[in-house]
């Protein structure tokens, strides 16, 4: 080899950044003696100079048998490697570099995606240990946390759907395949007559009787109610537009619209007034966010209310006569409402159950209405995830084009499963008497064991030191207040109860921060709270409830007065 020929060797080098990175480096006068010395280049450790990452030079080296391994000094260097291992192992550690160097960027809106409940709940939750053996102290984790009817298997599901769902499997082709990705002809057709009903209307000339017609073509059958949520507000919401939603209340309604670039406005519900929505809040709220400009045009900036009944969390059944001022504000203020009824008739004590759009069509139809819905939670297959939605527009057809945008987001997803689709119509419009008979059993059964469960519940927890219940009304909820004066220094917050209640009882609820509550005062449904399931059998509730007890005794304090 000729004395001024380059040969080109590999070398890693640490940038400023510890980063490995490859760099070619000039060997000048290779030698295959033993015992010559290597002249190298000192490489930069600089970012900014880092040179290409090609691995090899574009044409073959003349290199001999054997190379010096180079170094990042001037320093003379006497240790030399086969070339095919110095070759090797620069084409591995290549592999690697450009592995750390290639990062995909995530989308923008899975960055904006965030779920309340899982922020703080999951850092308390990793430390748990449900076992008591483990534990060392018996106590195996009981949760009153998960919105779960079947988690315990206590209740078992409507026997009408198992019974569908069997007969539809002995006949593979009858659910096999792909239906219109708004939902199977039958399955609409089925929730269209059940949200289909006489309404009590006032018009100029008085009071009549309307028959409130819903057509399968406004019902989008969707992956449950989280799903239907999912497409009423993707097809509502805009970037810097607004949702108005509840405090407290389920955060996925936040989740969804704040993943697409919307704000979230909180509305106050009063728990002294049994979690009803705080009406002067929502006026002063839509009046300062009622529109802006945009291009010498006008823009509503609130796209819409969500109004959850019964609601989840606070077990809350709202009164006709509360849905009707709500309306009233609603047409007020031109707020299109989201009426999330996933619990529909879920309710006892006496507690009647009345569809929002039902209201609206009875008080003029001047307010349209988008329902989520499903048979989730009310026939115990949460599982399953059958959910819809239903446009029951005003009678001025501002849903229209709303509606068209939701058929082709439902588009993206190809509708729920054909299969569970076929649970729908036997539970809502069953064609036997046989049928009919066993799901209103089964339905009064359901009644029955949830009051019976929330009564007991509610009424041990009303006995223990510091907390105040808030009697619930229906779904299968409650929210328990807590008093934190009558705790000692350990019992801040609601968050220190959770957590705290876990690790001394290993006991599971959640704290009302998870459903966007807070300490300010200025806000009406100000309080710390935590909320309750109450499905579980009822000797699972004694145990909680014992325990519960216990650890209120154990941090409880006198309050002097």
């Amino acid at each position: 080899m000729k004395d001024n020929e380059d040969t080109i060797a590999w070398q890693f080098v640490n940038d400023d950044d510890a980063i490995l990175y490859l760099k070619s480096i000039s060997v000048h006068n290779v030698h295959t003696a033993k015992d010559t010395k290597t002249e190298t280049t000192t490489p930069s450790t600089s970012a900014s100079s880092s040179p290409s990452l090609s691995p090899y030079p574009s044409s073959p080296c003349d290199v001999p048998d054997f190379v010096p391994l180079a170094t990042s000094s001037s320093a003379d260097v006497d240790v030399k490697l086969p070339i095919a291992k110095v070759e090797k192992q620069a084409e591995e550690d290549h592999t690697a570099t450009s592995s750390l160097l290639w990062k995909v960027p995530p989308s923008k809106k899975s960055l904006r995606t965030h779920n309340p409940i899982r922020a703080i709940i999951d850092p308390i939750m990793q430390s748990s240990v449900k076992c008591g053996k483990e534990r060392g102290d018996g106590k195996d984790q009981i949760s009153l946390a998960l919105g779960d009817p079947t988690a315990y298997g206590n209740i078992p599901p409507c026997p009408t759907i198992i019974s569908a769902i069997t007969q539809a499997l002995q006949t593979p082709s009858i659910a096999a395949g792909y239906v219109n990705a708004c939902g199977a002809p039958e399955a609409r057709a089925a929730v269209a007559k059940h949200h289909s009903h006489q309404c009590n209307g006032n018009d100029d000339e008085g009071s009549s009787t309307l028959e409130h017609t819903v057509p399968p073509d406004d019902v989008i059958i969707a992956n449950g109610a989280s799903g239907a949520l999912e497409l009423a507000l993707s097809s509502l919401l805009d970037k810097d537009t607004i949702l108005l939603v509840p405090r407290p209340g389920f955060p996925l309604y936040q989740v969804i619209a704040e993943s697409h670039g919307a704000r979230v406005v909180h509305y106050d519900l009063l728990p002294d007034n049994g979690w009803e929505c705080d009406l002067q809040h929502i006026e002063d709220i839509a009046k300062e966010e009622e529109s802006y400009k945009l291009n010498d045009d006008v823009v509503k900036r609130v796209r819409g209310i969500v109004i959850n009944n019964p609601s989840n969390p606070t077990g809350a059944v709202y009164s006709r006569r509360h849905l009707e001022s709500i309306v009233r504000l609603a047409e007020r203020y031109q707020l299109p409402i989201v009426a999330d009824e996933i619990y529909g008739d879920l309710t006892f004590d006496g507690s009647l159950f009345h569809p929002m759009a039902m209201v609206a069509m009875e008080l003029g139809g001047n307010v349209p209405v988008i329902t989520a819905s499903g048979l989730g939670k009310q026939y115990l297959i949460p599982g399953w995830r059958i959910g819809w939605i239903v446009f029951q527009d005003n009678k001025h057809g501002a849903l229209h084009e709303v509606k068209k945008g939701a058929q082709r987001l439902a588009q993206v997803v190809l509708g729920a499963s054909h299969l569970a689709q076929m649970a729908i119509p036997a539970v809502l419009v069953p064609s036997g008497e046989d049928d009919r008979i066993a799901t209103a059993k089964w339905r009064a059964e359901l009644h029955s064991t949830i009051q019976s469960q929330a009564h007991l519940l509610c009424s041990l927890l009303a006995d223990c030191h510091g907390l105040e219940v808030i009697q619930p009304q229906g779904a299968m909820y409650a929210m328990i207040k807590i008093q934190v004066d009558k705790f000692d220094d350990f019992v801040v917050d609601d968050v220190s109860f959770m957590k705290l209640l876990l690790e001394e009882e290993n006991i599971v609820v959640l704290p009302g921060r998870a459903f966007g509550m807070s300490s300010d005062e200025a806000s009406s449904s100000s309080c710390y709270a935590f909320r309750v399931v109450f499905c579980a059998p009822e000797n699972v509730l004694m145990i909680a409830s014992k325990r519960i007890a216990l650890f209120c005794q154990r941090h409880g304090v006198s309050v002097v007065t």
